[in-house]
């Protein structure tokens, strides 16, 4: 254990190798095989995270260097692995709530055909793989390829039924949007190099923070902070590059447990977390940070209250609560963020999980108007589902109450009318969360009898994660308990300190009352609760109507049209464009001059073929006409 720090590469290569190992083996290995390989590769990456995460709590922090990666003049950037607080925190989540998914999806994509189950299997180790590249890496250009990674994994698993067009088309839509956040993050790192000549985190961030040796001015702190963060809105879906996320609900349940919970969508929250001292320095764009977070957070949470499909609710709450923590990253709690990324990891995993687990007995159904009652069939999945609801919806003690009101208490003290909104935002959070629970569980089934007669408790590798993620979800928070319960309580922030230390150094503290923490947690609580009660009261006796919706009901069904907007003012445009240039431009221009000039040949070819017809009276006409030329040409020219 002592020499685990020197081995960290173990942790991103045993997924690497879980993939090979499915990806070449695909036709051969057994469902059996596949799935254990698959599962144990991320189990072993799991202990190996647990056994640094202790190193790293005893004091001990780590950067191994391998090999140079670009070695161009002046310019070295090294393939280097750096092990500190915040980045033993990820792959402890990264790997403990992917594990866990992966013993899920063993039982869950059991039908599937051994190649294809296979083939899953070794999609989601590289993806696990990219991840652990993008938290471990010790510059920003290893953090890009874990960042193109995911990105790729998340087009291979959103696309895994590729048969379905639909979900193919869900596939491209988020690999192109998260382009255009790429593009964002890759000018930032250009803009670094030009100006320091390295993307290495530690010095960078030594070079910014001392003002006397600091040859970024603000101009450049906020461009390279604001193209950062385009990076993080395609990746953590803010808007405007938001939409993909909820149709990345066409690939497997358990995919977007992995997506919305553990993986990908975090990055974003990661990689400003990790340039905190760039971002503390930059006001402005910590203030766009907030404004956006916040943004995102109401708007997806507005649409979220009319969804009828059980995965599209889960979709939409994931984007409001990334809004969440984009709001404490803009507001300066950096701690707040990185803990609701925690919490938010075994909550949202556990909701996901037990929406695949109701989809599995209702034989494919997503659709909770013709669900209900399942309580009565389903009660382990409906325990956890239940446990984990309440911990979304911010209820003391679940683990959401304690990272939701973190965030909440530092924006009430940047700015009470940010608090008021996010107060708004946690109320709605609780109404479609317990409207999405009420609907699911309780009433009566309004489903066909065939799938009333099939509805059974889901088997051991579903219930299990189920339970473990429930018991995450009830205590997790209990690692940040805020001063005012317990003194000292609050051991993450004393672990997340060192990283964090140089921003809080800039940061004034803004130190609160006793009175006022209580006061802002007893609103939001009680604002959650009404919402929480009322939803149960309405939604526990739904009936399946016909009636068609109107009005604001219609808008936020049509989720704002936003989809639509996009369609009218970017997509159909470019398609305009691409079909103008291939079928005027490509096909009549280019083609026309091409294939013009290949005639003119031909036509002259055939032309002068004729000259060999064979006959000597026309040779010889021919050498006589060609002599009097001559002769013409020589006495008059």
């Amino acid at each position: 254990m002592n020499n685990v720090l020197q081995i960290v590469w173990l942790i991103p290569v045993l997924p690497l190798i879980g993939f090979l190992i499915n990806g070449a083996g695909r036709n051969v290995l057994s469902k059996g095989i596949s799935g254990f390989i698959g599962s144990a590769v991320v189990l072993g990456s799991f202990l190996l995270s647990v056994f640094v995460f202790m190193q790293v709590k005893s004091g001990n922090t780590h950067v191994a260097h391998y090999f140079n990666f670009i070695n161009v003049d002046m310019l070295k950037i090294g393939f280097d692995f750096k092990i500190d607080q915040l980045s033993s925190l990820f792959l402890l989540i990264i790997t403990g709530v992917g594990f866990l998914i992966h013993v899920y999806s063993t039982s869950y994509m059991h039908e599937e055909p051994s190649k294809d189950f296979a083939k899953y299997f070794a999609y989601l180790n590289l993806f696990v793989f990219s991840m652990l590249l993008l938290v471990m890496g010790a510059n920003y250009v290893i953090m890009f390829i874990g960042w193109e990674g995911v990105g790729l994994c998340s087009y291979l698993l959103i696309g895994y039924w590729f048969k379905n067009n639909d979900y193919t088309n869900a596939a491209k839509k988020a690999f192109i949007m998260n382009r255009i956040g790429d593009l964002g993050f890759l000018l930032a790192v250009f803009w670094l190099i030009a100006k320091l000549g390295t993307v290495d985190y530690q010095s960078v961030f030594d070079v910014v923070a001392n003002p006397k040796t600091n040859p970024l001015t603000a101009f450049d702190i906020t461009g390279i902070t604001l193209l950062l963060f385009v990076g993080a809105t395609g990746k953590s879906a803010q808007i405007p590059l938001y939409t993909w996320l909820p149709d990345a609900m066409a690939g497997p349940t358990p995919v977007s447990a992995l997506i919305h919970a553990a993986t990908m969508v975090t990055a974003g929250i990661y990689m400003i977390a990790r340039s905190n001292i760039l971002y503390t320095m930059a006001p402005h764009t910590q203030h766009v940070v907030a404004v956006i977070g916040l943004a995102t957070g109401v708007l997806a949470a507005t649409i979220a209250l009319k969804q009828n499909d059980i995965k599209k609710v889960l979709a939409y709450s994931t984007v409001s609560q990334l809004g969440y923590m984009f709001l404490g990253l803009g507001v300066g709690a950096y701690t707040g963020a990185v803990f609701h990324v925690m919490t938010h990891a075994f909550f949202k995993a556990l909701l996901f999980l037990g929406a695949g687990s109701v989809i599995h007995a209702m034989g494919g159904e997503q659709d909770m108007r013709n669900m209900g009652g399942l309580n009565k069939h389903m009660r382990t999945t409906h325990m956890t589902f239940l446990l984990g609801c309440l911990a979304i919806a911010g209820m003391p003690p679940f683990s959401g109450f304690f990272s939701k009101d973190e965030i909440l208490a530092s924006a009430y003290a940047k700015n009470p009318v940010l608090w008021g909104i996010g107060v708004i935002t946690a109320m709605m959070t609780a109404f479609y969360m317990f409207r999405l629970y009420a609907m699911t569980f309780k009433g009566q089934f309004r489903g066909t009898h065939e799938q009333e007669h099939h509805l059974h408790e889901s088997p051991a590798a579903i219930t299990i994660p189920l339970i473990v993620l429930a018991i995450l979800a009830v205590a997790g928070g209990w690692v940040g308990i805020p001063e005012v319960f317990m003194h000292g309580g609050h051991k993450l922030e004393a672990f997340l300190e060192p990283v964090f230390a140089s921003s809080n150094a800039i940061t004034a503290k803004h130190e609160m009352s006793h009175s006022t923490e209580y006061m802002l947690m007893g609103v939001s609580v009680a604002g959650a609760l009404v919402a929480l009660l009322y939803a149960l009261n309405v939604f526990s006796k739904y009936q399946k109507s016909e009636k068609e919706s109107t009005g604001i009901s219609k808008i936020l069904e049509n989720k704002w049209y936003v989809d639509e907007l996009y369609n009218a003012i970017i997509v159909n445009p470019i398609k305009a464009i691409s079909a103008f240039l291939n079928n005027i431009v490509e096909r009549k221009l280019i083609d026309g001059l091409v294939n013009g000039t290949g005639k003119v040949v031909n036509y002259g070819s055939r032309q002068l073929r004729w000259l060999q017809s064979g006959q000597v009276g026309a040779y010889v006409l021919l050498m006589v006409i060609g002599i009097l030329l001559l002769f013409i040409i020589q006495l008059f020219l």
